[in-house]
């Protein structure tokens, strides 16, 4: 997959020192609608449905499962290192309804998936991606 112009990459250094926060917003967006693609491809669902489905793996429990098996089965030192970093940074504010614990994991995973989309690793995206959807059943 090639992406060009403003949704293009950046450097891969460039990605690298990026504050861990600013990886996790985009990387929030970028997990956001990878789940939404997949279900509207696999579902004929009305859009309420699609939405509870989409809440159920796109959550910070849900985020910070995902990070932990992640962790365990498929991440790269590197990859562990940027998650590490995310879950290290401090936001400032935690959503309403889940522990902090889980919060930090999540933001983790964020800036992971932020990272590997603005550096151009879309393959590598794709695979953490897939196995995040198959856990989840979507």
């Amino acid at each position: 997959m090639q992406i060009e112009g403003i949704l293009g990459p950046i450097e891969e250094q460039e990605a690298r020192i990026k504050n861990p926060l600013v990886l996790a917003y985009i990387g929030d967006s970028i997990y956001d609608i990878y789940v939404r693609t997949a279900l509207v491809k696999k579902s004929r669902q009305q859009v309420n449905a699609l939405n509870q489905r989409a809440s159920g793996t796109v959550n910070a429990r849900a985020q910070a499962q995902a990070a932990a098996i992640l962790e365990e089965e498929m991440l790269t030192d590197e990859e562990k290192d940027i998650l590490r970093r995310g879950r290290n940074a401090h936001p400032g504010t935690v959503a309403k309804n889940m522990s902090v614990a889980d919060y930090k994991k999540a933001t983790g995973l964020e800036a992971l998936v932020g990272y590997l989309f603005l550096s151009g690793k879309y393959a590598r995206l794709e695979e953490i991606m897939q196995r995040v959807l198959q856990e989840f059943g979507v």
